[in-house]
């Protein structure tokens, strides 16, 4: 009876197996050609651009050809722990920038409320936005809640504003992005800058939840973008530290929605970036540095448990991975096509990471009883050893890469842990790619989305960031 329970599980084995080691193998070589790319275009333009050309700076930046008021979105429910010194530091980081802060707040939040009050009273750059709603909705109608704001600003002082930034209520901003937005939106129609996760603190599973944030945006904003940018793909925002051409943004508003973002999108800003671009509109990707050699970019904490970190990477997972399908198409050409397949393929992904974990497992059981009974596990065949071994190597290369872009963000230290901490992104991907689906399921028969924040925090900043 043993035996052929034994020789079942091997053969359930070895189809998982060949399932997995196909998958990696497909996926290993989409990275490697990212990779490619990337690194092609950074020598040639080290080579070509850059030996002719000095490196653009904020302190070498020419001043907008048409500077214009900038107007900056944040959406907050329950932020009452952050709202404050968030708006605190960019005040004073911003300075004398000709801008406004519009922030979205709920009536049956009074903690927020009661923590943003003190800062708008007197303060023409600070704008409240009260929700006609209870909440929580959904982000994109918070936004829209600031938009309708933002005309009624325009009507009241006869200033058109040029352009439409938004950031979350624990963004730690930097006091250049605000100029940068006014230069590049005269070119540009949506214009995104880098995120730096900041490293994590208390224990060492804290850390290790925190930190795979900061390994996976240094890679993806570090190499990703430069390349979907230069492939003249859609350039998708992050939701923060990304500025929309003003008459770009209308021209998405539905009446409807009540504003140019849908609140039936958990991932709105996303959804906006591919929806300029259907339009005809250009995106960009600013890697810049100030005059202190420091990369113009927003800093803020990610999670640090495991709960958050799931329930949001699951609702990153709902509006891409797979909402995006429906809502979005496969509008543009093959480069576009290559690009939202691989935005789409998250949920799938993790699904292969589940079933390689579980061939890995199996193996084991099977090592095991090959060693305690009569029973002989097989080996793989040709064909799938040389996967492996190809598997082998893609994972190799990977994890140098995460290594060598975190190590450049945050010190060689610390890109090393990247990698012992790509089991943890994997362990968060697969169980938030579960809840993922089943939220997903379920706006299929009708329950609606709803903001499934995540809590947030705010550094002590000694000086402003």
């Amino acid at each position: 009876m043993g035996e052929s329970v034994f020789a079942f599980l091997a053969g359930v084995h070895h189809e998982i197996l060949l399932f997995a080691v196909v998958a990696l193998t497909i996926s290993g070589i989409d990275d490697f050609i990212i990779d490619l790319v990337f690194l092609s275009r950074r020598l040639w333009r080290r080579l070509i651009v850059y030996s002719r050309h000095q490196r653009m700076t904020t302190a070498t930046l020419p001043a907008s050809s048409q500077p214009g008021r900038i107007a900056i979105f944040i959406p907050a429910w329950r932020e009452a722990d952050v709202i404050g010194p968030m708006l605190r530091n960019a005040l004073v980081n911003w300075g004398a920038c000709d801008y406004r802060i519009f922030v979205g707040v709920y009536p049956n939040d009074q903690a927020t409320l009661d923590a943003i009050a003190p800062l708008a009273a007197g303060e023409e750059r600070l704008i409240l936005c009260i929700n006609e709603r209870d909440g929580p909705t959904t982000k994109a109608d918070c936004l829209n809640v600031a938009w309708r704001a933002m005309l009624q600003e325009e009507a009241r002082t006869g200033v058109s504003f040029k352009a439409v930034a938004l950031h979350d209520a624990e963004d730690v901003v930097h006091r250049d992005e605000i100029r940068l937005f006014d230069v590049m939106t005269d070119r540009f129609q949506l214009v995104q800058l880098p995120v730096l996760p900041l490293p994590g603190h208390g224990g060492w599973w804290a850390k290790a939840i925190t930190n795979h944030y900061c390994d996976e945006f240094a890679e993806s904003h570090g190499k990703f973008l430069t390349v979907r940018e230069a492939m003249g793909a859609s350039m998708p925002s992050a939701g923060v530290a990304c500025a929309f051409e003003r008459q770009t943004l209308e021209r998405l508003v539905n009446p409807a929605n009540g504003g140019p973002f849908d609140p039936g999108s958990l991932t709105e800003d996303y959804e906006v970036g591919l929806r300029i671009s259907n339009m005809g509109g250009r995106g960009v990707f600013v890697r810049m540095r100030d005059s202190d050699g420091h990369l113009v970019a927003t800093k803020e904490y990610f999670p640090d448990n495991l709960k958050d970190a799931v329930k949001q990477k699951a609702r990153w997972m709902v509006g891409i991975s797979l909402a995006g399908w429906d809502r979005m198409g496969w509008q543009g050409g093959p480069a576009e096509w290559w690009m939202r397949m691989r935005d789409r393929g998250a949920a799938l992904s993790a699904f292969v990471l589940f079933t390689a974990y579980l061939a890995l497992l199996l193996w084991g059981a099977l090592l095991a009883a090959s060693l305690f009974s009569t029973f002989h596990a097989p080996r793989p065949s040709r064909v799938i050893e040389a996967l492996l071994w190809v598997n082998f190597g893609f994972m190799t290369w990977r994890m140098a890469m995460r290594a060598i872009f975190s190590g450049l963000n945050y010190g060689w230290a610390f890109g090393l842990g990247a990698i012992p901490r790509t089991l943890i992104a994997n362990i968060i991907a697969m169980m938030a790619a579960r809840r993922a689906v089943f939220q997903y399921l379920q706006s299929l028969i009708g329950k609606p989305l709803t903001w499934d924040k995540t809590q947030h925090r705010f550094p002590d900043l000694e000086s402003p960031a």
